[in-house]
């Protein structure tokens, strides 16, 4: 991709992260060109039907409804997004693996020849080892689908003393580990946030209700608390 190729679909990757207009100084400084470089950019993308409102001294915003032009992307955004797919092609659970390696091939599909080459023949990649290998988790997809439902789930659950509890939890987040698969969620049993490991899972059930937060608040919390906790530890 050219230069200024490059440089238009950064002005209007800005302009699409924001809901207010933003001064044409701003972006002129935000992506490291001149103002009078930015207002003729801003005139290329409107004769190409971007729905950019706003003039100089007033402040430029994208229209409601535009679209990014699909898949322009940048050599190293290419190399990203081909590595990150073969990550999870390598190391989520099957339903998801599947998912990255469909969703690769149809962005290969309907790039142009050159870009769909650079994807193809990517040199990136992320094997798993065999002996780095979670044993098999029937729980993931599970938990996947419920942090995306925001639902409660029954959880059976052998801690690493061996003890065996039944608690619910909120399921909100999950790390994918070269060795192991954690769960973050709010605990209703203990009134905290807990982790736990999926290979210690015993048995998971659909809780039947969707908790009564959201997602990411549960996210902001659970940030906050990790903060306060690095905070006081020696």
């Amino acid at each position: 991709m050219s230069t200024r190729a490059t440089r238009l679909l950064r002005l209007l990757d800005q302009l699409h992260r924001r809901r207010h207009p933003v001064t044409g100084a701003w972006l002129a400084e935000t992506l490291g060109v001149s103002l009078r470089t930015l207002y003729r950019d801003v005139d290329a993308l409107r004769a190409q039907g971007a729905a950019i409102a706003g003039d100089p001294g007033v402040g430029y915003v994208l229209r409601p409804g535009f679209v990014l032009p699909p898949l322009m992307f940048s050599p190293e955004e290419l190399e990203a997004l081909a590595l990150g797919a073969r990550w999870v092609a390598s190391h989520a659970d099957p339903e998801l693996a599947g998912a990255a390696q469909q969703a690769l091939d149809r962005v290969a599909g309907v790039l142009p020849d050159t870009l769909r080459l650079q994807v193809e023949t990517s040199g990136l990649f992320a094997p798993l080892w065999q002996n780095a290998a979670p044993a098999p988790e029937p729980w993931v997809a599970m938990l996947r689908n419920a942090i995306r439902e925001e639902q409660v789930l029954q959880l059976d659950y052998r801690d690493v003393d061996g003890e065996v509890s039944t608690r619910a939890i909120w399921p909100f987040a999950m790390a994918f580990l070269s060795d192991k698969r954690l769960l973050a969620a709010w605990c209703e049993l203990r009134q905290d946030f807990r982790h736990f490991r999926a290979d210690r899972v015993l048995a998971l059930h659909d809780g039947g209700r969707r908790y009564p937060q959201r997602r990411h608040e549960l996210l902001r919390r659970w940030r906050a608390h990790c903060l306060a906790q690095r905070a006081t530890t020696p």
